[in-house]
Parts: structure tokens; C-alpha cells; sequence
């Protein structure tokens, strides 16, 4: 016997909803891209154009002579092999570091767990400070070294709880079964837990990496070598100190007074662009994993 397919009919108050979200949906990511757009096509104008207003929408007088220079700039190409070392070691560190504590902690047969996690839960709350780190990483002599910005953080209690609380969302039954074949722990948590979790993994390996490329104030605390600094410390100096203490890049660009404040705001703009783009261009391959990792990780306290 056929049965027929009901269509669900929107309301005209549903369907006035909708457009609605959609239009606001719109302005948010025209809000969000924009910005971004806009520093691209600066960046890429002619010097006059810029220092005119007439860059607003496409780019005026095309070219990519602060790409390029980046590009040669020895200093530059040396912040971002230092940001992609701190991001690959760092989230290596982070993410085995909290697969460690998570999946203990979500065993309901680990014997003092409840008071471990909430031994672990007060320190995001309540720390040493700026001062008593520093000094512990100074007596560590780990200044100017990528430890001292990598090993601090080694767990986001935060991420390390989504994680644990994924771990407890997966059925009993296989563990239970696997222990039951001869399987130990290390074999269940390899061969078991962790195909299963490829979601959340993806998930927290992102925040890590996006933590660690942006981030910068570790940086300018343990560093004072300057051949060390991170690729966001160097747009950090260029934003707020201009052109006058970096390095030939910016002496390259500079070739008068009025063009040396258009060359400074291009090259501001596309170094930002520049410290941008491999974040972006890496969400694209795990977003499959990205909302699924999320949902699950907030599924259950």
C-alpha cells in the first residue's frame, strides 16, 4: 500500500521568521567578511588610492609588491617558522596531554576521580598569576626557548573537560567486551576510544592550534630575542609601533613621506592578511568534525 508524503506547511508567521533570519544571517557575515575583505584590497591598491579614500569596495590599481616582499623578508619568514613550531609542538603537547587526564577521569571506576577533577576544575579559577610564572620559568631556564610558551599551558582544563565528557558519552559495552578478550587499558583507550572520538579530537585540536598561532602574550613575556618572536608579536609591533622600528621590509616600501603612511597601512593590513590565512585555510578539512566534536562534547556534565 502507497502512502502518500505529507507536506509540512509554514505559516505565514514562519515563513516572515525565516526571511528575517535569513536577512540578519546575511548582515552578519557580510559583518564579518568585510573587514578582512577590505584589509586584502588595501593592500593589494595603489598608494594614492588608499591614501584618498577611494578603496572601498574593489581594489584601485592592482599589485603585490607587499606580498612579494614579505615573501623575501628574512625576518618575517623567521616569525612564521617560529608560530608553526609553537603550533605543532604546542597542540601535539596539548592534545595528548588532555587525552591523558581526560580518559581516566572519565572512567566511573577510577578510584578518586570526583576529587581529582575537582582538584583539577579549581585551577580555572584560581591560579598563581603573571608574576609566580615567570619566575618559575626563569628558574627553569626556559626563557627564549618554544618550552616556555608551550609547556605552561600544557591543558586547557576547559577543553580537557569537553573531552572527558565525550569520553563518557561512548557505550560501556565496548570496553567492557574488549577487556573481556585480554584487551588492557593502553589497548582500549588506542584501539577503542580514540577511533570513536575522531570528532572531538578534531575539535580540540583546533582550538589549540588557533590558540597557539594567535596567541602572543606569552611570547612577549619569556621572549626577549627578538629572532624568536611569533608571527602575531611581529603584527602586534608593526600595528602599534609603525614602521620605524622594523625591519628593511618596511625601508623597502617607504619612498617619501606621503607614501611612506600609505605603504605603512598596506603593509600593516597584509601582514595581518598574511598571519591569517593558514588558520583558514585549515578549518575547511576538519570542519566535518567540528560540530559533531561540539555537540558531543556537550551532551552530558
Amino acid at each position: 500500500m502507497k502512502t502518500k508524503a505529507t507536506k509540512i506547511r509554514e505559516t505565514t508567521g514562519s515563513t516572515i521568521f525565516n526571511m528575517i533570519n535569513t536577512v540578519i544571517m546575511l548582515l552578519v557575515i557580510v559583518g564579518i567578511l568585510y573587514p578582512i575583505y577590505y584589509m586584502f584590497i588595501v593592500s593589494i591598491s595603489d598608494a594614492t588610492a588608499v591614501m584618498t579614500g577611494k578603496v572601498s569596495v574593489l581594489p584601485v590599481g592592482f599589485h603585490l609588491e607587499v606580498y612579494k616582499q614579505f615573501l623575501t623578508d628574512d625576518y618575517f619568514l623567521g616569525t612564521y617558522k617560529n608560530t608553526a613550531i609553537i603550533t605543532i609542538l604546542g597542540t601535539a603537547i596539548n592534545i595528548n596531554m588532555s587525552i591523558l587526564c581526560a580518559y581516566p577521569l572519565s572512567r566511573q571506576d577510577f578510584y578518586g576521580g570526583k576529587i581529582i577533577t575537582a582538584m583539577v576544575t579549581f585551577t580555572m579559577f584560581f591560579s598563581g598569576g603573571m608574576i609566580p610564572a615567570y619566575l618559575l620559568v626563569n628558574q627553569l631556564k626556559l626563557l627564549n626557548t618554544y618550552w616556555a610558551v608551550v609547556l605552561p599551558g600544557a591543558i586547557n582544563v576547559f577543553n580537557m573537560i569537553i573531552m572527558r565528557t565525550s569520553f563518557q558519552s561512548l557505550p560501556g559495552e565496548l570496553s567492557e567486551s574488549a577487556y573481556i578478550d585480554g584487551a588492557n587499558d593502553l589497548q582500549v583507550l588506542l584501539k577503542i576510544v580514540l577511533p570513536l572520538s575522531k570528532p572531538i579530537i578534531a575539535t580540540m585540536v583546533l582550538f589549540y592550534a588557533v590558540a597557539h598561532w594567535n596567541g602572543y602574550v606569552h611570547a612577549m613575556l619569556y621572549f626577549t630575542d627578538k629572532n624568536m618572536y611569533p608571527i602575531q608579536l611581529y603584527v602586534r609591533s608593526l600595528v602599534l609601533s609603525g614602521l620605524t622600528e622594523m625591519t628593511s621590509l618596511s625601508m623597502d616600501l617607504s619612498t617619501g613621506s606621503d607614501a611612506f603612511g600609505v605603504a605603512q597601512r598596506s603593509i600593516q593590513y597584509g601582514a595581518i592578511i598574511v598571519a591569517t590565512l593558514p588558520i583558514l585555510f585549515i578549518y575547511p578539512f576538519i570542519s566535518k568534525y567540528f560540530e559533531k566534536g561540539v555537540m558531543i562534547g556537550s551532551l552530558k556534565g
